[in-house]
């Protein structure tokens, strides 16, 4: 599980073009990379869609947003083309990065249980230390954009 303090690899995984992304493909760019748990769901779009709405303003302040969740990358695709997404996406559909970030695990919804994607943030800075982490229960879907930018 990743930490505050942790460097990470600096490759994250393929995207929804099966381009890898690498966060030295962002330099001098502070990282905001969330993990959602699934496409075309409606909080994982209204998360996204804040993003998408705020993210000149997350450029403007040296951000780079990078998604990342176990669909595969045709359904990351369509999330992007119905919701004009400007950020890549990582098809994380091996569950390494879930895992090795430690956002997988059991969860429960309607008294049934079932392995999903923790909703997380992890801030990566420019040298790949992870500095900050918004935790699930912290995640404003609606107003994550303004979260990743508290100082």
């Amino acid at each position: 599980m990743v930490k505050i303090g942790d460097k990470v690899d600096d490759l994250l995984g393929l995207d929804q073009n099966g381009k890898e992304i690498r966060l030295s493909d962002f330099p001098g760019k502070t990282i905001a990379l969330y993990f959602y748990p699934k496409d075309l769901t409606s909080g994982c779009t209204a998360q996204a869609c804040n993003l998408r709405d705020n993210y000149q303003e997350l450029l403007d302040a040296g951000y780079q947003v990078i998604g990342a969740s176990v669909d595969p990358a045709a359904t990351h695709l369509r999330f992007i083309a119905k919701n004009e997404l400007p950020f890549p996406l990582v098809a994380d559909t091996d569950h390494k990065l879930v895992e090795k970030f430690g956002v997988w695990g059991e969860k429960s919804m309607y008294g049934r249980k079932y392995m999903g994607t923790f909703r997380t943030t992890f801030i990566i800075s420019p040298e790949h230390i992870v500095t900050r982490i918004i935790a699930p229960k912290e995640i404003k879907t609606k107003n994550h954009a303004a979260q990743i930018l508290e100082i």
